[in-house]
């Protein structure tokens, strides 16, 4: 997002230059895909996890620039709340046993980062919303120590003009008013990359937008925002809030939120770009030094790097991403969808279900994207993030009836959609052991029923029904998760419940 962002205001000739700057971008994006410049396919994949501190109570700690010291490692960096952290892990080519060679280097890497956070009282937990975190801690004190989060913040709200209301209407209700982005924080998601070319740019994107309803419903992790029993993945609802840019004015009048699912099908990377461009006001308008019309005459490979930072401002679900390697440019669909967790094997299930299912729609001779409607692709999206693993879903019927069916997301995945990912493992030279164990994951958790926020809830219910008061059973919720968590167990196979000790500790603490 700008690793050059320096604190300071802009003035009205800033973004000037930057729009004009941006225009420039496109165009030499534009000639680049013309000339055909970019890299030729590598199945290569990248993976990116935001975390969460919290202490041996289940509380959020505020300490991620301490961790990060103790951690030493380029691998993790800051995010926006000061109980955040991100992982990258290097990209991989898509082949052979790499998922097992993601979940041994995410264990080891998480494990080393928990054990550092532990000295300090605090401790890594992959979870899609803490379900302590609270008011108090979302607060602009808490945004971590670095300039462009700050600058992020104060430039969101000069647009806005006002403070930020959050209402999401799930099984409970939450309302409440800030006064920053802070909120988004909240929010720790799963980002998978796949480098694609610009002639298969489209299908993937396109494929990747119709399947993210699926992914929300086997893989919903945050139930839980403020105390309050909410959507079954109440992420999304929350992001797009914490950031939306339009007061209640603009948004009557139809103007695009920052965060959102989109509005068609596309077929290039570069309407993505431009669309971003067209509609979306700068917030970090800041001009780097290159020319990128002069770079490309001179032979040159330019950064774009205003074109970068603007889109890395426009929180698509699935966004394009230019980037440069080696001197060449090459397109990312950068899948958003996923909230982090349960636990690696659980991230690395996802993640395979994810690629073989993109590769095998992609692939499709008469695809899912001409059979369904943009609008009921969105549509099941809010769904899946309501109702999680227990969502209905509209879908494109088999055979030559066509017209589209209402059905369970367990049976979609179950019936139609393990079989696809699978071929397209296959097609991506997946071991078989691999692909079988991981997209085995996915069939038990909708077999069973089971995800991530179906075992939250439970858990806490039933810590309800022990007699603990809501804080306490959502606390007792968090310590058994990030217990389970680390064990490393899939989320399917987790015992419901906190143990009677647990229970009676609290009671007695309470008391």
């Amino acid at each position: 997002m700008g690793e050059k962002v320096v604190a300071g205001g802009f003035d009205l000739s800033d973004r000037q230059r930057y729009r004009r700057k941006l225009h420039e971008c496109l165009e030499v994006l534009e000639r680049l895909l013309a000339e055909k410049r970019f890299d030729r396919p590598k199945n290569m994949m990248g993976l990116e996890i935001e975390l969460n501190l919290a202490g041996a109570d289940g509380l959020p700690r505020m300490v991620n620039a301490q961790v990060l010291e103790r951690i030493a490692s380029p691998d993790f960096q800051t995010e926006l709340g000061m109980f955040n952290l991100e992982v990258n892990v290097l990209p991989h080519r898509l082949g052979g046993r790499v998922f097992d060679q993601l979940a041994e280097e995410l264990s080891a890497g998480l494990g080393y980062a928990h054990r550092q956070a532990v000295e300090i009282d605090a401790g890594v937990v992959m979870i899609g919303i803490l379900p302590t975190i609270s008011r108090a801690d979302l607060v602009t004190a808490n945004l971590s120590a670095v300039d462009r989060y700050s600058l992020l913040n104060e430039q969101i709200l000069t647009m806005r003009g006002e403070d930020f209301t959050l209402d999401i209407d799930g099984v409970e209700r939450l309302t409440w008013t800030s006064g920053s982005i802070v909120p988004e924080a909240a929010c720790t998601s799963v980002q998978l990359h796949l480098q694609v070319t610009p002639a298969r740019f489209a299908d993937v994107w396109n494929a990747a937008q119709a399947v993210a309803a699926v992914q929300i419903a086997v893989g919903a992790n945050s139930p839980f925002l403020f105390g309050r029993e909410l959507w079954r993945e109440s992420r999304p609802p929350l992001f797009q809030q914490a950031t939306d840019t339009r007061p209640p004015e603009l948004q009557a009048q139809g103007v695009r939120p920052r965060t959102w699912f989109g509005e068609r099908w596309v077929d290039s990377a570069y309407e993505l770009f431009a669309e971003n461009v067209r509609y979306f006001p700068a917030l970090l308008p800041i001009c780097d030094e290159e020319e990128p019309l002069r770079v490309l005459a001179e032979g040159g490979v330019p950064s774009l790097q205003e074109l970068v930072l603007h889109n890395g401002t426009v929180y698509r679900w699935n966004r394009p991403v230019y980037g440069v390697a080696d001197g060449v440019p090459h397109l990312r669909v950068e899948n958003r969808v996923l909230p982090a967790g349960p636990t690696v094997a659980d991230v690395v299930a996802n993640a395979a279900f994810y690629y073989g299912l993109v590769r095998t729609l992609a692939d499709e001779p008469r695809p899912v994207w001409s059979r369904l409607p943009f609008a009921e692709a969105e549509a099941n999206f809010d769904a899946a993030c309501r109702y999680g693993i227990e969502a209905r879903l509209r879908w494109p019927r088999r055979g030559r009836g066509g017209g589209l069916a209402s059905v369970p997301a367990v049976r979609l995945v179950l019936d139609e959609l393990l079989p696809m990912a699978a071929a397209g493992l296959d097609a991506w030279g997946i071991e078989p052991a691999d692909r079988d164990y991981y997209l085995g994951i996915i069939e038990e958790r909708c077999r069973r029923r089971v995800n991530g926020a179906t075992w939250q809830v439970e858990t806490y219910h039933r810590a309800l029904a022990a007699g603990l008061e809501r804080d306490a059973a959502l606390a007792a919720t968090t310590r058994r998760y990030s217990e389970l968590m680390h064990k490393g167990d899939p989320v399917h196979t987790w015992p419901v419940g906190i143990a009677e000790a647990e229970v009676s500790a609290a009671t007695a603490a309470e008391g």
